[in-house]
């Protein structure tokens, strides 16, 4: 058989990942190679196998090769390779497996290859890929976040301690958001071209420092200042230093997040395997969300039996306690994995990396990280997915946070009731971590998203809708209201695991972390926009202004997402092959 024969038989045998290599035929699934009447058809021989091969469906049918042919350059094949005939039935499952892992050895002939069931590929999809190092993941995430979260409330609550007024948290928060809309590209670039433990070491290296270093100046307040005026205490340098050492935190801290629910967890879950990706990124979320319950109420605790300046010396003992943890623990997580986490790295990334730290053209270089973060971020396959998220992030009003808790305050809402709220958005978004791991597994990623974005703008539009039409301070319209919040974070939450996992289907690992870190700057500057929007409407009778732009950003994130999968592009169709909306279009 000539080279056609050879070239389709390689492909078919030697790639799993083809997309014409499965296709569902009524019967028997079978793979049938037809030599063309020629002596020089028994010629034909294999050159290697892949480790795994799975074939399901495939019909080749070789008969117009020509007898003059060479074969010339396959003098490298085997000879005991041959393949005269390959016929896979739908009982091949039953029969004893053809072991493809040994490549010193290849039987003379063979008459069947094993095929999964629908039932085995369900059970793959559901495996993750490296389990051991996915658990030692859950621990590292665990550990950091929850000194990540109990610092991010200590912080802002001395500052409160120290001083009535609200500007300077304001303005170290202001301060925070700029530097990752500013930090996140240029990060995520390094990020992507320097060794992953490496790197996860520095940044948890930077992190501690600045959080200890943001802890001295507010202790050193708490020691020596007394009640002054607002001004005076944002122009004193322990305060500069903090906005500037609370900048780089938070940096640090949203790069190590991106890295490890970006690139990392794909890598040990696996990007072919969408159910076990589904389930790990649930487990994230429901960590993060336990994180920022503990932390906050340790430390309120801590609070109400110490004084202020105690309660930060044991945050710093516990900051100082979890760098060499999360060392170790990011260490146990590559060693665990078959060192998963060492590879796409090439030799030219540390002449990238010099070039990135150079202190003198850090201007240069963030600026030229942004506009190449841009450019690599416009021109994804899965754009309109992450751009949901952004516009998601505009909804500062009907969401648990400070503009809610205000307008209940000022509405003269008894603070129990808004602890209360408060705590069920918190279950919702915990029980919402289960629902989208279910979702993904019946119907897939893709209408899991959209059911997510629809049901989030549907109950946003009833808590609109009973806000204008009387008053929340009733007791029956006020109930309406918060229950319809509190249950849009049901949608809210699932969305982002499942757009999540959207976007790590999507990105090619080599950019993971710059697509990464270009879509948390372009939500921080999402944030940033309605957080001057509400400065500017700051009366609380202006809050139905801020609802009305939060349901239109909601429900324009659900018909942007729903555009894109009605009008899919062949690229999107080949990413989602496997998801059951494309599947059933193509039947």
């Amino acid at each position: 058989m000539g080279m056609l024969a050879a070239a389709a038989a390689s492909a078919l045998l030697a790639s799993p990942h083809a997309p014409a290599g499965r296709r569902r035929l009524s019967g028997a699934w079978t793979l049938r190679l037809r030599p063309a009447a020629s002596p020089g058809a028994a010629a034909l021989r294999l050159h290697n196998f892949v480790p795994k091969c799975y074939i399901a469906n495939v019909e080749v049918d070789v008969t117009t090769v020509s007898k003059e042919e060479a074969f010339d350059d396959h003098t490298s094949l085997p000879s005991a390779c041959s393949i005269p005939v390959v016929n896979l039935r739908g009982d091949v499952l039953d029969s004893s497996p053809f072991s493809l892992h040994d490549r010193a050895t290849c039987p003379s002939s063979f008459e069947e290859l094993p095929v999964l069931s629908e039932r085995e590929q369900h059970t793959l999809a559901s495996t993750p890929a490296h389990p051991a190092g996915l658990y030692a993941l859950y621990a590292s995430y665990l550990f950091g976040n929850l000194v990540e979260q109990l610092w991010n409330f200590a912080w802002p609550t001395a500052l409160a301690i120290l001083h009535p007024s609200l500007l300077p948290v304001a303005i170290v928060g202001f301060f925070t958001k700029l530097s990752v809309f500013i930090g996140a590209p240029i990060v995520g670039k390094l990020m992507d071209h320097f060794p992953r433990i490496p790197m996860y070491t520095a940044l948890n290296a930077v992190q501690v420092t600045t959080q200890l270093i943001s802890a001295a100046t507010v202790i050193y307040a708490l020691k020596n200042m007394s009640h002054t005026s607002t001004t005076a205490v944002v122009l004193r340098p322990w305060f500069i230093a903090l906005v500037a050492a609370g900048a780089i935190e938070r940096l640090a801290g949203l790069a190590l997040g991106v890295a490890m629910e970006r690139d990392w967890v794909v890598l040990l879950a696996g990007t072919n395997r969408p159910v076990a990706l589904a389930q790990a990124n649930a487990v994230l979320n429901r960590l993060d969300l336990i994180c920022e319950t503990v932390g906050a109420s340790v430390f309120g605790l801590l609070l109400s039996k110490y004084h202020p300046v105690i309660c930060l010396k044991i945050a710093c003992g516990l900051m100082i306690c979890s760098f060499p943890v999360l060392v170790m623990l990011g260490q146990l997580i590559n060693r665990v994995s078959c060192h998963a986490l060492d590879s796409s790295r090439t030799a030219t990334d540390e002449s990238i990396c010099i070039d990135l730290l150079n202190v003198h053209k850090i201007v240069q270089n963030s600026l030229s990280a942004i506009k190449h973060g841009w450019n690599e971020y416009k021109q994804q396959t899965v754009l309109p997915a992450s751009a949901a998220t952004v516009f998601l992030n505009f909804n500062v009003a009907l969401a648990p946070g400070a503009i809610m808790t205000a307008l209940l305050m000022h509405r003269g809402i008894s603070p129990s009731v808004v602890g209360a709220f408060s705590g069920l958005c918190s279950i919702m978004g915990l029980v919402a971590t289960f629902i989208s791991s279910s979702l993904v597994k019946k119907v897939g990623i893709l209408k899991a998203g959209a059911a997510g974005l629809i049901f989030q703008a549907s109950l946003l539009s009833v808590a609109l809708t009973v806000y204008w039409a009387g008053s929340i301070s009733q007791r029956t319209p006020l109930l309406i209201f918060l229950a319809s919040i509190a249950l849009s974070r049901l949608g809210h939450m699932s969305y982002d695991v499942v757009g999540t996992q959207i976007v790590q289907t999507g990105v090619p690992a080599s950019k993971a972390n710059l697509i990464g870190g270009m879509e948390v700057s372009i939500a921080s500057l999402a944030e940033l926009v309605m957080l001057a929007m509400a400065i500017i409407a700051n009366d609380v009778s202006h809050f139905g202004f801020l609802a009305i732009l939060s349901v239109s950003s909601v429900a324009g994130a659900a018909w942007m997402f729903c555009r894109w999968l009605t009008n899919p592009t062949d690229e999107q169709r080949e990413l989602f092959m496997f998801d059951p909306l494309y599947q059933v279009q193509a039947i």
